[in-house]
């Protein structure tokens, strides 16, 4: 029988301070958006006063708005494209270009941002393409596709051949056989891809200040250049409401991945 090692007072402290390191900052934030004082490192009782005034900074909520929908649309292309680039490298084996098709796949992944930002500048003056939406979103799909690429591979890759061939065997075609076993199957993989992409779309100053336009400004930038003349009791807000969003949308893509992999198992031994 194997032994189950108890966690030790040493292992405790550890992932508490570990956590505590990681999450207390977030706590404290979340916690001085319900300041009443204007000073956010002066305590002055609870109040939702930095809130109604968030509401009011329209180009705070323009900029928010900005940041999501680039997010949700870019996220949604980069799972699209990443998914099919993963399913091509892993039923692709033999295919002539094969390395350097991978390698260019993988490279945003070690690319310091500000190359990647740069880059992208030059090819959009280069096109002499308005930038604002459509350039940041694109810039956004082309840095987290390949993050994407790498989850839904890996599910790809432990997954076991013989039930699509089994599929085929009983009269499915290779598309069928695909969606309808293999899909399933690496569900909860394309919707951890979407959740990484979304979050790191939703987070990127770097490639968005490259490619971004006058009155298209993401929450990252807009943030950043309030930031640097002090930081004012809206943005302890906001960050707040981002948090709860984040936290939201990781809530219902776990549920969402939990279906569809509880439906995947379910029709795998048909």
């Amino acid at each position: 029988m194997r032994r189950v090692s108890r966690l030790s007072r040493f292992n405790i402290a550890s992932l508490a301070l570990g956590l505590a390191f990681l999450y207390l900052p977030i706590l404290i934030l979340m916690i001085y958006s319900f300041n009443a004082s204007r000073l956010v490192t002066v305590w002055g009782g609870w109040s939702l006063r930095w809130y109604h005034e968030l509401f009011n900074d329209r180009a705070m909520i323009e900029a928010a708005w900005m940041s999501l929908r680039v997010a949700v649309s870019s996220a949604t292309i980069a799972t699209l494209l990443g998914t099919l680039a993963a399913v091509a490298l892993s039923r692709g084996e033999r295919f002539r270009g094969r390395t350097l098709f991978s390698g260019m796949l993988y490279a945003p992944l070690v690319m310091p941002e500000v190359i990647t930002g740069l880059s992208l500048l030059l090819l959009f003056v280069a096109l002499n393409a308005e930038r604002g939406f459509w350039t940041v979103t694109i810039a956004h799909t082309t840095l987290t596709m390949c993050f994407v690429a790498v989850v839904v591979q890996s599910r790809l890759g432990s997954l076991d051949r013989s039930l699509e061939e089994a599929a085929m065997d009983l009269g499915c075609n290779p598309l069928r056989a695909f969606v309808s076993v293999t899909l399933p199957l690496i569900a909860p993989a394309i919707v951890a891809g979407w959740m990484l992409a979304f979050t790191l779309s939703l987070d990127d100053l770097v490639i968005a200040s490259f490619t971004t336009g006058p009155g298209s400004a993401t929450l990252p930038i807009r943030i950043y250049s309030e930031v640097r003349l002090g930081v004012k009791p809206e943005i302890n807000a906001i960050c707040t409401l981002v948090i709860a969003l984040i936290a939201v949308v990781i809530v219902i893509a776990s549920l969402a991945s939990k279906l569809s992999s509880s439906r995947g198992e379910s029709a795998a031994p048909l």
